[in-house]
């Protein structure tokens, strides 16, 4: 039954959905493939850490003041987007809950345009809004198909509420979230390890490195980092707030190194002295020293 519904999901359309449908649904499963398979995804002290990314969108986005809200819950915001990418995909690959997946995948699409490339300029560099698009095209066209399967009394994987009282349809539904969670552990077992910078690293060439600048980089001890020059020479802290562990970045507005959770703040320029919140202790020093041509961790 499942392969002849599959078969007919595919069957009965134009090639060009086919291709369509085709793409979004393998790019859609190989980007939760790609955050599952990433060791630093859901790593607190990984600068590839989903709370470090939400935190990067903040200085951008337009939806900064809802970004703030997830950064305190960015594991579990982590599983779900990388479940919701699998399951999007197998659902656009399957046919089934196939236009409730073609929205999912539109407002995850329009989700990432509004947060990590709003930044983006010209808009066509970016690629989110071009997905965008495409899954409002398979999205409209899928609409247009039920419309005309619906005067026939067919098409009922079209619609964009499938059908709970219909066993087959959840069936259907509990094998596509059965599928995204298989995919998850599975790419979970191909993470590699995650490699902590040796203490005498170079963080970064000095020429490359101006006074005034400031980095994001993995301290020795595997957790996130900021490296700031001034003209009295170079220092680290620890990126890793004193409060509850969210993940601070630094404001070049404010000048003070800021946490997205619960607005803790802290002076780099006093050796990361709290200035605002509810941090109870400045920030851990991380030592750093320039080495001939580079600033090396020690």
């Amino acid at each position: 039954m499942a392969k002849s519904f599959i078969s007919r999901s595919w069957s009965s359309q134009p090639i060009s959905l086919s291709i369509l449908r085709l793409w979004l649904g393998l790019t859609w499963i190989f980007a939760g493939w790609n955050k599952a398979s990433d060791a630093g995804f859901l790593n607190p002290s990984s600068s590839h850490y989903i709370g470090a990314q939400l935190t990067g969108y903040l200085g951008s986005s337009p939806i900064a003041f809802f970004l703030r809200h997830l950064i305190e819950h960015a594991t579990l915001v982590g599983w779900f987007v990388m479940l919701s990418e699998f399951a999007i995909g197998v659902a656009v690959l399957t046919g089934v809950a196939l236009s409730l997946a073609a929205l999912g995948g539109l407002g995850m699409s329009v989700g990432l345009w509004l947060s990590s490339s709003w930044s983006v300029h010209p808009y066509f560099l970016g690629s989110d809004t071009a997905y965008a698009i495409l899954w409002l095209v398979l999205l409209v066209s899928l609409h247009q198909k039920s419309a005309k399967s619906g005067q026939r009394g067919t098409g009922r994987n079209t619609k964009l509420i499938p059908d709970i009282t219909d066993r087959r349809e959840v069936m259907r539904l509990i094998g596509v979230g059965a599928a995204a969670v298989a995919g998850a552990l599975i790419g979970g077992r191909f993470k590699k390890t995650i490699s902590v910078p040796l203490a005498g690293t170079a963080i970064v060439k000095l020429a490359d490195f101006p006074v005034g600048s400031t980095k994001n980089f993995q301290a020795a001890d595997g957790n996130a980092a900021i490296l700031f020059r001034t003209k009295a020479g170079v220092f680290a802290y620890s990126a890793v707030c004193t409060h509850q562990g969210c993940i601070v970045s630094y404001s070049t507005t404010s000048q003070w190194i800021e946490c997205p959770c619960h607005g803790a703040a802290y002076d780099p320029n006093r050796n990361a002295e709290v200035v605002r919140g509810p941090a109870p202790a400045p920030l851990a020093k991380i030592k750093v020293a320039i080495s001939g041509s580079n600033i090396v961790q020690l």
